[in-house]
């Protein structure tokens, strides 16, 4: 499998990524006990934003249906409530 470059898969910030560097040496460092490096830090932000970002990704687009689904369900629910007698 190629590596793919983390900007294809997907964007953050250098805000974000010192954040979430910070994290994963805490979690080493915790956890672990051990101490990581730049590289190493910046090789499992990759590794996650390549394999679990997709994974978030699709999970967060199909919730997005299903309250669409459900949004559409109640409008039309509510259009036909607004029907007037007309008997």
């Amino acid at each position: 499998m190629t590596r793919r470059n983390l900007n294809e898969v997907i964007r953050l910030s250098d805000e974000q990524k010192k954040q979430i560097a910070g994290e994963i040496k805490a979690f080493y460092l915790d956890v672990r006990g051990e101490e990581i490096g730049l590289i190493e830090e910046q090789q499992i932000i990759e590794l996650f934003c390549e394999h679990m970002a997709p994974i978030i990704y699709n999970k967060a687009l199909d919730a997005v249906m299903r309250w669409s689904k459900e949004q559409l369900g109640n409008l039309e629910s509510d259009y036909y409530l607004l029907y007037k007698n007309s008997r």
